[in-house]
């Protein structure tokens, strides 16, 4: 079964863009290997669970691309089931570019990042926004803590393809809990060090002063 990202993703321009570079050849294999990658698994789940934001593209109706960017507590976006993600809008600076381009353009391009562990999972998919009020289920799943005041709209992604990216140029970066998770053995050692070094001094501080 053909490979549904690179059916995406490789238009006739790209395919011709790879041949003139050299990397056709490979990307064919790619696009020939037997997983069909429509469908998110387990490694999929968990990785879209500890996320704490994500990067959104759509288009306007004049064809210029518009990124921006998603964030909240992670795992704020929910796996429905292998083809389905959710997560709440919220009310923000009232521009509403996003919204109005689905409005004509459904097609969507998200990517989810771990700088700590250089990984990226790209999703193609397509928007449904939702009247919060006329979902309640969904609400409570996605935002329940939410003052319905905060909430503009919930967000269903219906995955058409995904593909892990390579971590070549993924520029290691790390949040304030990532840190405090990597120095925690940083700290313990120091903390044993400074022990070690009160009692040594304690023990010094008891021995008899040496005549001079």
């Amino acid at each position: 079964m053909p490979q549904h990202y690179a059916r995406i993703a490789f238009t006739d321009e790209v395919k011709e863009t790879q041949q003139a570079n050299g990397s056709r050849r490979a990307m064919q294999r790619f696009e020939e290997a037997d997983f069909a990658n429509d469908a998110l698994g387990p490694a999929e789940e968990q990785f879209i669970a500890e996320r704490d934001g994500f990067y959104l593209a759509t288009a306007s109706s004049s064809g210029w691309p518009y990124v921006q960017y998603r964030g909240g507590p992670p795992g704020f976006v929910h796996v429905i089931d292998e083809t389905t993600l959710a997560w709440a809008e919220l009310r923000g600076n009232r521009q509403y570019i996003s919204h109005g381009n689905l409005t004509t353009d459904k097609r969507a391009s998200v990517f989810l990042m771990d700088y700590a562990r250089q990984q990226r999972l790209k999703i193609f998919g397509s928007i449904q926004l939702l009247d919060p009020d006329h979902h309640p289920e969904l609400r409570v799943r996605t935002m329940p803590s939410t003052p319905r005041t905060q909430l503009q709209r919930l967000a269903l992604l219906h995955v058409h393809a995904y593909d892990w990216n390579c971590p070549q140029h993924i520029t290691p970066r790390y949040t304030a809990a990532e840190l405090q998770e990597t120095l925690l053995p940083v700290r313990e050692e120091l903390q044993r060090l400074r022990t070690e070094n009160d009692r040594l001094r304690s023990e010094l501080a008891r021995r008899p002063t040496e005549a001079t």
